[in-house]
């Protein structure tokens, strides 16, 4: 089920959802990772924002 965007909070703004394309393809554009790569990552670490950019950081310099 998509998200309703028509209502927004803050309460999962720390998190990636990787079952939502558009979350997973934005975050890949800001950290310069594939959607493929991103979502090994949140199966690898979890869909913490933190832990994702921290990891993407290091999956970078491989």
């Amino acid at each position: 089920m998509a998200d309703d965007k028509t209502k927004s909070d803050f309460r999962d703004r720390d998190r990636i959802s990787g079952d939502e394309d558009y979350e997973v393809e934005h975050f890949a554009q800001k950290v310069g990772l594939t959607p493929q790569q991103v979502r090994e990552l949140i199966k690898k670490h979890g869909n913490d924002r933190e832990t994702l950019e921290r990891e993407a950081k290091a999956f970078g310099r491989r």
